[in-house]
Order: C-alpha cells, then sequence, then structure tokens
C-alpha cells in the first residue's frame, strides 16, 4: 500500500554511501524491507514527572502498529514536557511555555534530520499541542496529532472535582473556610490517575482546537485515558498517516483563514481557554496564515456559549464525550452557520462530513443548541486601552461583573500577589496588578492561577480585578485581564502603575485603563527604569532574547510564507 509510494528518506537510505546508515538503523532492530518503506516518526511526550502523559508509552505502541500494519515503518520520538499544576507559582511555571518552543524544535529537528516522510504526534498536557502543531506545519510533511486523552474527575463529598478545585481550595483553606483535614481529603481524590486536567481548560480547549483546524481526525479528543478506544483512535492515526504519505497530504494544504476561524469559533463556543488566543497566534505565525488578536474578539462576541463545561459550567471533558464529543458540538455550530463546513480535514474529508455523524446521547444537557445557548456570546474578549495598547486578553465566562474601576495594588511578582491575597491584604474592589510577567520579564509568561484561584476561594472573585502581563489558566475565572501588551519589561504602560492609581476593566467598552493623563503616563514611563533580569545565562535568557510579544503569540521564530517548505 503506502510503500509503493517513493519514500522521502530514501535519499539517506539508498545507495552504497549509505550504508552506515542502514547498519546503524538494523541495529535498531529495522530489516531491508522496513528500510525499503516510508518512515514515520510517532513523537510522544512520556515523562515521569507528570500524570498528563503518562499513557503515552502504550498509545505509541497502538499507533507504531497502525503504521505497520499500513506496510510503512515506525520511528519513535520521545521529547519533553512540563507541567503547569506542578509547576504552577513557582519559578519553575517560568519555564511552561518556553517548553512549546523547546517541544516544537525538538519534533522538528528530529524530522528534518532524519527526513521523515510522515509523522504521528501523541500530545497530552497543555504546551505538547500547540508545540506538535507549530512542528507539523514547519516540517509541512503528512501527519496526524492525537491527544492522549483527559482524565476522570475526581469525586470530594459526593462531588465530582477536577485540579481546580484544589487550587480553589487554597484559597478557602487560607480564609479558614476548609480545614486542614478537607484539604487533604481533596488534595488525595481530585486527580485520580494519568489524564489531562479534566475541565475545559487549556489541554482539552487546544485539543478540540486541533480537531476544529483539521489537524486530528473528529472524535479522537473525545475518549478519557483508559477507554479502549483511545488506542483504536491512535491506531487509526497510524494508518490515516501512512495513507496521508501516499496521498501527499500535508498541513499546508489543509489549513487556512476558515480553519482558524472554525477553531475559535469552536472553542469560544465550549468556554475554552484564553490560552488558546497565544497559541494560535503561533501556528498561524508558524503556516504564514495571517491572524490577528482581534479576530478572536470579532468572532467570539457573535458566536453563542452552547456548552456547560468547568471552569465556568458544571460538566468535565468526560461528560462532553458523552453527550456526544466534539462532532455535536460542529453540528450545532454548522446548523447555525458559524463555521465553513468546507474546510478540509487531516482525513481528507470536510469539516461538514465529519461533524454530519454526530450522534447525541438523549437527554444531555452538556451541550444546547446555538438557537438555545447556555449564554449568547461566548469566549475571549480583546481589551486595549492605556494600559494595553496592543491589547489584552479576557475570558468572559465565568465572569459575572463587567465593569470595575479600583484602585491598583501592584506588585512586581506573582510571588508577592500570592502572599498578600493569602494573608487578606486584597478586599473588594481593588484591582491587583501583577508585571513583569510576561513572556520577556519573566522571562517566560507564568499562568496566575495560583493567585485567581486564592482569590476566588477567598470570595473575592467576583469584586476584584486582576491585569498582569502573564498569562491565566484555562481553570481560571473572573475579571482576570491577561497578556497585557506591551509588556512592562518592554516599557509598556504597567511598568508605570502605582499602588493607588485608578484602573477600569470595562468588558462592554473594551478597555483596561488607568485614570492618568497622556503627559503623565509619558512622564512616569520617562523616568522608568528596567529591573535587572532573572535569568542571566541558559535557555531562559536564550528566550527572553528572542521571544516576541504576546500579541504576536509569544514566538522564536519568523513567521513564513503559507506553503512555503524547506528543501533538502
Amino acid at each position: 500500500m503506502a510503500g509503493s509510494r517513493p519514500s522521502r528518506a530514501n535519499p539517506i537510505l539508498t545507495g552504497p554511501d549509505r550504508a552506515a546508515a542502514r547498519a546503524a538503523l538494523r541495529a535498531t532492530g529495522l530489516s531491508g524491507r522496513e528500510l525499503a518503506q516510508p518512515m514515520i516518526g510517532v513523537a510522544h511526550s512520556w515523562i515521569g514527572t507528570m500524570p498528563c502523559n503518562l499513557n503515552h508509552r502504550v498509545l505509541a505502541e497502538a499507533a507504531m502498529h497502525g503504521v505497520r500494519s499500513a506496510e510503512a515503518t515506525p520511528l519513535e520520538i520521545n521529547t519533553i514536557a512540563i507541567s503547569d499544576v506542578i509547576t504552577m507559582g513557582t519559578v519553575g511555571m517560568r519555564t511552561s511555555l518556553v517548553s512549546r518552543e523547546v517541544i516544537a524544535d525538538s519534533i522538528e529537528l528530529v524530522g528534518r534530520g532524519h527526513a521523515l516522510d510522515g509523522l504521528v504526534t501523541l500530545v497530552g498536557c497543555d504546551k505538547t499541542i500547540p508545540a506538535a502543531a507549530m512542528a507539523h506545519v514547519r516540517l509541512d510533511i503528512p501527519g496526524v496529532i492525537v491527544y492522549s486523552g483527559t482524565t476522570l474527575p475526581g469525586r470530594f463529598r459526593g462531588e465530582d472535582v477536577t485540579v481546580q478545585d484544589v487550587f480553589e481550595g487554597v484559597g478557602r483553606h487560607a480564609a479558614g473556610e476548609l480545614d486542614d483535614a478537607g484539604l487533604a481529603e481533596l488534595e488525595r481524590s481530585a486527580c485520580p490517575g494519568a489524564g489531562a486536567c479534566g475541565g475545559h481548560y487549556t489541554a482539552n480547549t487546544m485539543a478540540m482546537a486541533m480537531e476544529f483546524l483539521g489537524l486530528s481526525p473528529f472524535g479522537s479528543m473525545d475518549p478519557p485515558t483508559g477507554d479502549p478506544r483511545k488506542s483504536d483512535a491512535c491506531r487509526d492515526a497510524g494508518v490515516l498517516a501512512a495513507r496521508l504519505v501516499e496521498d501527499g497530504l500535508a498541513p499546508s494544504a489543509i489549513l487556512s483563514k476558515d480553519s482558524f476561524r472554525n477553531a475559535i469559533t469552536a472553542c469560544a463556543a465550549t468556554g475554552g481557554s484564553s490560552n488558546l488566543v497565544l497559541h494560535l497566534l503561533a501556528i498561524a505565525a508558524e503556516s504564514g496564515i495571517p491572524l490577528d488578536i482581534n479576530e478572536f474578539d470579532a468572532i467570539s462576541s457573535r458566536t453563542p456559549l452552547v456548552a456547560d463545561l468547568r471552569p465556568s459550567g458544571r460538566y468535565t471533558a468526560v461528560d462532553l464525550d458523552i453527550a456526544g464529543g466534539t462532532r455535536l458540538v460542529g453540528r450545532r455550530l454548522l446548523e447555525a452557520g458559524l463555521l465553513a463546513g468546507d474546510a478540509l480535514t487531516v482525513t481528507g474529508r470536510s469539516l461538514a462530513d465529519e461533524v454530519a455523524e454526530a450522534a447525541e446521547r438523549p437527554g444531555q444537557q452538556v451541550i444546547a443548541p446555538a438557537g438555545a445557548p447556555f449564554a449568547p456570546s461566548s469566549g475571549l474578549v480583546v481589551l486595549r486601552g492605556n494600559l494595553a495598547p496592543e491589547g489584552s486578553v479576557l475570558k468572559t465566562t465565568g465572569t459575572g461583573t463587567r465593569r470595575l474601576t479600583g484602585p491598583a495594588v501592584v506588585f512586581d511578582s506573582e510571588e508577592l500577589a500570592m502572599s498578600a491575597v493569602q494573608s487578606g491584604a486584597i478586599t473588594e474592589g481593588d484591582v491587583v496588578v501583577i508585571r513583569y510577567e510576561g513572556p520577556r520579564g519573566g522571562p517566560g509568561m507564568r499562568e496566575m492561577l495560583g493567585v485567581t484561584a486564592a482569590l476566588v476561594g477567598r470570595g473575592l472573585g467576583p469584586s476584584v480585578g486582576l491585569v498582569t502581563d502573564g498569562r491565566f489558566s484555562g481553570a481560571t475565572l473572573g475579571l482576570m485581564v491577561g497578556h497585557v501588551a506591551p509588556e512592562a519589561a518592554d516599557g509598556g504602560p504597567l511598568a508605570a502603575l502605582r499602588d493607588g492609581d485608578l484602573v477600569t476593566i470595562d468588558l462592554d467598552g473594551r478597555v483596561v485603563d488607568v485614570d492618568l493623563s497622556p503627559v503623565e503616563l509619558s512622564q512616569r514611563l520617562k523616568e522608568w527604569e528596567a529591573p535587572p533580569s532573572r535569568c542571566p545565562a541558559g535557555v531562559m535568557a536564550k528566550y527572553r532574547d528572542t521571544v516576541s510579544s504576546a500579541a504576536l503569540g509569544a514566538i522564536t521564530t519568523r513567521p513564513r510564507s503559507h506553503g512555503r517548505t524547506e528543501q533538502p
């Protein structure tokens, strides 16, 4: 079958002068027949430091079985991952977004170095998903991305819980509303096994985005870890990758402006993570498809909220699967005219053909018709103003307050802000400002879930605001403005703020402003001095020196023209 198509790896493995290369691969157990077949990488991020990717070895075996059954040769590739949950609130969190670039770079390097014909990439925790897409786009070889699955929800005092509940439990504990025993019980209950975080947080948001972009087969996201359907999806992905090599269908033929609009629409309609903005901007830049931060706002404002998912809703990703999964979400949105149904997917079929196969569970309450949504608009708001001339991002789901003006309480790091929240120094009406946490200032643009969850846990979620050049977890709730650009480390307006300055967050006006005259703001910035770098050497310094603004996706590579493929 696939072996009938000339392999792109032949220049590396064919001819007398390539005998040493063949000898080395024979040492891995490959036969002469296998050396003559298309070479398909099976990349994954198995790592023992987190639960998110613990099933990758097993799923990689399933994918490799699929590749072999299609008369192609699998080559296993292992790369890294960083856990946001485990590093949250520590200096280790600075490495998380950096890992997106490292994962993408490492997969790309192996693909280029070994002249792979095709690629299957298994993804799990947050950054592995956009990283895989970036690598696939750079290589522009036939390939499939498969999500390794969400974990099952835990049970705590008769209720489903996720890791979000633990972060909020820390705030409740500090407020005296949850005792030591209760917090310990919650800690033991929230994460029952392998898999990514169980709400519609960043991992599940990005897994959904991959399907609506067309890079993952529809329905492959849905099964949780441990479900036999997940192994089937990985095996099928191996078969599909071999077919794609035969057909020559690469990411540049799949991705389009409509693909990105479809992904934004689906993730907004389900209350997805604000990290979607950062990651889709990065993937679009790698693919050469123009995508502006304002499009997230425009699409969200016309897209109804059709899913009742955590963190703002009642249900987990497992419930979404049971209700009908991503295909049902797609069918609802397509029926409302909100998706481009003719967009191509990795199966070679259109999005409309894929979502037509949706099967809805009778009586389900997770996914609503677009004509009777949970809210008339959804998702992500882009705020500008004199604090964010290049833009900032706020997720509206889970936000009750539409406008807040309050005194700034300014912190130059997440740790200082967290200490203030836990000590009770933040009160109703305050606007917490956390600066020097952007891509360059951190460096690494940490997530602020520890702080935001502590505010919610202390009962302050609806009554305070937060503004930062850092970012947020998909589990964040409240009037929380992130991705402020330009960032403070670049001399952005956040650098000029002082305690007591009146800051306004206005969702309807799309504004985040400080009550200072242009003259006063300009004068303060003239007097500003950049703080010393937190990371003078190593990978973090390299990242700091190469990363772009969050408004451009915080990428470290140059955007390229759509469809341009580097020749060997």
